[in-house]
Order: structure tokens, then sequence, then C-alpha cells
């Protein structure tokens, strides 16, 4: 139950009774043991406040279809006033706090998102459709990035330049952007911000945050415990919009000269597109788009080590990650053995709703995600693959996890990410082909690989056209790793180092007179 004291710290951020009653009837229905992390309105400026024309969007659980919540959708009006929130936050004291107070703040959130981890790993669920554990593992690895970036953040040092000439000095240092547009996708609702807004926080940036529509509720969560860390009124603002206002949004945010910084992930086409609305005023962009993911398996692998990872790598979230492996290429000497063996474990999963936990996987997002692996499995068919796991379509938006063999190069799942419950094993013979056909696609997020060959380990790594590689793992994502892509996979890095770089600029400081 919430405390007497909740109750009127929720009120006073602008929520009427009667919307207070709504959301706590909303909370309640969903099984969350604290009401207050549920909301249901946008906020901005430290307020949380309705669309201007009150209008709101469905929010469904996919493993049901059943309506969790009607969300605030809002438009580019709503958005500019994000915006400008942002811009005033920026002006204000908030640019010029030091980075240990922006260290214990980043801290204090970490920490809230820790103790409520049930309450916001059952939203993941509900929203997104992820089984609880998996729900639980998102959230502790969303704290990661506020935990890795407050670190990072307080070690974020300048340069001293050693001088052309006689009495010069030279230093850099670096200054946060301003204001940040942060454009989140469904599959990781709760990571995919906290990957984006840690960093953008350490650097000392205020965020405007476009939740995706389909699972807006963590994003919502976490601003309300950004509220109970400390953070001001503005430093970060958060616009859900529906389907329709969605494009617009984007829009408002890519083409505001007020916004310094757009970071999105998602797909390669709406990045292409955000792209060219952001150019106009040539802020700094970061992209994490498509993939196509190769999964190597060369006949000297330890094939337990290949096969498990391959479970993890390629059916986590359903198969609904960007960084899943899409195309397994098996070498010709285990290749029998390694398909038999990987059809045998799918076989043991269990489909259903992400909280029963006796479930192994949950459903796809929403029925076009289902129709997309449908289609690939029934053009791999076609051309001559065989399944061999799976390969129903199930009722609602359920789709068996399926592995295919002896799919052909021709096959769209060779050219498309599925973005499902689908291995599609292809078989290959030497070296050369598997990098030459791992290297065909013109996306390239990660890759990986499983040898016990040094050398072999060493010449795959590097040839490999992606942005990350894992050397018999698949799993390679963590807070401290620069995470992104080359060719049409995106643009800069999250996470590592690196990604608190993207929010900063570097000035270059000259002093002359020092004789």
């Amino acid at each position: 139950m919430l405390c007497v004291t909740s109750r009127i710290a929720v009120a006073s951020r602008g929520l009427h009774p009667q919307r207070l009653r709504i959301t706590f009837r909303m909370a309640s229905s969903l099984g969350l043991k604290e009401a207050s992390l549920v909301h249901n309105q946008a906020f901005i400026a430290g307020h949380w406040r309705d669309a201007n024309d009150k209008k709101t969007f469905e929010v469904l659980n996919p493993a049901t279809n059943e309506v969790i919540a009607k969300v605030a959708d809002l438009g580019a009006a709503e958005t500019k006033e994000a915006i400008a929130a942002a811009k005033e936050a920026f002006k204000g004291p908030w640019s010029k706090t030091t980075a240990k107070e922006r260290h214990d703040l980043l801290l204090k959130l970490r920490d809230l998102l820790l103790q409520h981890n049930d309450d916001l790993a059952r939203l993941i669920t509900l929203e997104n459709g992820k089984i609880l554990t998996e729900a639980k593992g998102e959230n502790a690895y969303s704290a990661s990035f506020f935990e890795w970036f407050a670190e990072e953040g307080v070690r974020h040092y300048g340069e001293t330049i050693p001088p052309p000439m006689k009495g010069m000095r030279g230093v850099t240092i670096r200054q946060p952007v301003g204001v940040v547009g942060l454009l989140a996708p469904w599959n990781f609702p709760s990571t995919m911000v906290c990957r984006k807004l840690a960093p953008a926080l350490a650097a000392g940036c205020t965020a405007v945050i476009k939740p995706p529509l389909e699972a807006p509720l963590s994003a919502l969560a976490i601003a309300e415990l950004a509220i109970r860390a400390g953070f001001p009124p503005g430093v970060i603002n958060v616009i859900p919009a529906g389907a329709t206002n969605t494009p617009a949004v984007g829009k408002e945010i890519c083409e505001s000269s007020d916004v310094r910084k757009i970071s999105f992930t998602g797909s390669t086409a709406v990045g292409k597109l955000l792209y060219s609305q952001s150019a106009s005023t040539m802020k700094k962009i970061s992209l994490e788009l498509g993939g196509n993911a190769p999964f190597i398996v060369f006949d000297d692998a330890n094939i337990e080590e290949a096969l498990t990872a391959a479970v993890v790598c390629k059916f986590r979230s359903c198969g609904q990650t960007c960084v899943c492996a899409n195309r397994l290429y098996v070498q010709s000497g285990i290749y029998a053995e390694f398909a038999a063996r990987l059809a045998e474990l799918v076989d043991k999963f269990k489909v259903g709703n992400g909280l029963d936990a006796s479930v192994t996987h949950g459903p796809l997002i929403h029925s076009r995600a289902v129709d997309k692996v449908e289609a690939h499995v029934k053009d791999a068919v076609e051309k001559g693959a065989s399944i061999i796991a799976g390969g129903n379509r199930l009722e609602g938006n359920f789709f068996e996890p399926t592995v295919l063999a002896d799919v052909p190069i021709t096959a769209n799942v060779s050219r498309d990410e599925t973005f499902g419950p689908l291995a599609a094993l292809i078989r290959f013979e030497t070296e050369e082909e598997a990098i030459r056909l791992a290297n065909d696609t013109e996306v390239g997020l990660a890759g990986y690989l499983f040898s016990r060959d040094v050398g072999r380990v060493w010449r795959v790594s590097e040839a490999l056209e992606v942005g990350m590689v894992g050397v018999n793992t698949g799993l390679i994502s963590q807070a401290s790793i620069p995470f992104g892509g080359v060719k049409e996979s995106g643009l800069g890095r999250e996470g590592s180092k690196h990604g608190l770089d993207e929010y900063t600029q570097i000035k270059y400081i000259a002093f002359g007179g020092l004789q």
C-alpha cells in the first residue's frame, strides 16, 4: 500500500485526485505492489499531464491482447513544450552541476530500480511479453547503466596539449551537448531507455524521451523513480505517442534546433528517415539499427558451448533482439549432429504467458511480427529447407520456436532479419566461404563464431564486417562495452566510455602570454 507521504508526493506533481484513483485501479489490475509506479500520462517539466486534446492510445499485453493501459497520446505541440522544458532546465543549474553531484543522483536511481525489481519486471512482461525471469534480468541490466555512467562521468577527463611555441598552453575540456532526444524501441522497453538516459545525465545533458508506443509504461516508471531520486524538473521528460502521432513527434525532435543530439534504436528504414530529418540542424546522432547476425560454428568448436550459446543467442526474448543470431552457419563436419541436437533442445521449450513460471518463451510483440516469422518459414521451405523443430503458427501472438535445416542462401531469412524464434541452419565447407556468406549483407551489428583455433579466431573476428564479435559466447551485451554496428547498422556507440563521449563536445582552450 502506498504510504501517506507518497500519496501527497504524487498529488503534488499534478495528479488530480480522480486521475490518482484511476492510476491506482490500473496498477492494482496489473498486479503491482506499488501503484505509484504505473503512469498513463506524459511527464513534462516535472508534472504528469494529459495530451492537449485528451486523446489516448491503448497498450496491449501481447500474451493476451488485453488492454492494460490507455496512455496519453502526445503530438508535436506537446513535444515542443517538452523540448522547451528540457532547454530551460539545461540553461538553469543542471548543466553546472558537478560530475560528483550527478554521480550521486544516478546511483540513487540505480538503487531505486533494483529496490523495485519485482514490480518493474512485471511491468516489462505485461507490456512486452518476455518471460518474467528475462524481465528481471532486463531491469538489473537497466540499473547497471546508471552505475557504470555514474562512475564513468567522474572520470571523463580533458587533455593537456603540448604547446607549439613558448608562452602558450593548450587544454581541452568536455561539455554537455545540451538537450538530447532519446527514441527507444519496444524489445527492451526499460534497458534501451536507460542505456541512452544514463550517459546523457552523467554528461550533464537534459532529455526528452520518446518511449515505444507498444511498451511505454517502463519509461514512465523510470521517470517516477527519477523524481524520487531527486532529479530536478525538466531534466527528464517523457512524451508517449500512439501510432498516428509518433511520426510527428519524431520529426519535431529531429528538426528542433534546441535538440543537439539524437539517439535512436530501431529499424534501418526509420533510422535513415530520422538521420535525414536531423541533417538540417547538424546535430549529433547515434543510430543503433537493424542486424542480421551470423553465427558461425566451425568443426573444431566445442559443440556443447555452441549449442548452449545458440539457444540463448537465437531464442532469448523469443528472438526479438537486434543481436540475435539470424543466420546459423555450421561447418559440414558437425552439421548433422549440431542440427539434430539443436532441434532436440528447441522441442523442449514451452511457449505461453511470460508470467507463468513454467514458460520458457513468451509471445511476439504483435500479429505483424508473427506474420513475418510465418512468411520466412514458408519461403525457406518452398526453396528447399526442411522443418526439424516447431514451424507452426499458434493462437494469438505466438509462434512455435522453429529450427530449419538446409536453408538455401536465396531464402529471405538469409537476407532479412526475422526478429522472431526462427533458427535458420546453413551448411558451409571452408573458412573463406563462411566469411564471404557472413559479410554478404548490407548491415553489420553483431557476429558470433565458435572455434578452438586461436589463429582462426583472430582471422575471422577481424574479417567479419560487424561492430561486435562474440567468440565462443552468445552473450556480448553489458554496460561497459561499446555497443554499435557498421554499414547500415548505424552510427556511434552506446555503453562504455565511448557512450559518454556521444553526449559531450570537445572544447579547446588556448592560453597565451605565459612567458
